[in-house]
């Protein structure tokens, strides 16, 4: 049976949006521009005995919270080795991802990026499109 779920505070779930900049910490959208609110994730989930702390929370948009779900682990496509997802708490995101020539897709750098970016599904047609369209104004590769 899962762990009774704990409510997250409003002053906690504000210092994580912070913290990530209004970004999803895992395919980099802000917040401002999606037609869904944004979700926080365990990133070990609790389930695997994650606590609901500042330490083990991402900022993170309904897609991908909703495919991340309680998966810690991913498939590197490259190699087929079963391997551990992006951590934003703990990892860089320069240190296993970059953007293809025009920045609408991430390109997994590592096995953990590539493995990341396919189980979370980091270039769906939707963020793709969105990313295109924040290009086009600017806006897009965030800082």
């Amino acid at each position: 049976m899962p762990p009774e779920r704990e409510r997250i505070s409003s002053s906690l779930r504000q210092e994580v949006a912070q913290r990530a900049k209004q970004l999803c910490e895992y395919c980099r959208c802000p917040a401002e521009f999606s037609t869904d609110n944004f979700t926080i994730d365990h990133i070990c989930p609790r389930q695997f005995g994650g606590a609901t702390t500042s330490q083990n929370l991402a900022w993170a948009c309904f897609g991908c919270n909703g495919r991340k779900h309680t998966k810690i682990s991913g498939t590197d496509p490259q190699t087929d080795e079963e391997v551990a997802l992006f951590n934003p708490r703990q990892q860089n995101w320069y240190a296993h991802f970059a953007w293809d020539e025009d920045a609408t897709q991430m390109v997994g750098i590592t096995p953990c990026g590539r493995a990341t970016i396919r189980a979370l599904a980091l270039n769906r047609p939707g963020v793709i499109n969105l990313r295109r369209l924040l290009a086009s104004a600017g806006l897009h590769p965030p800082a």
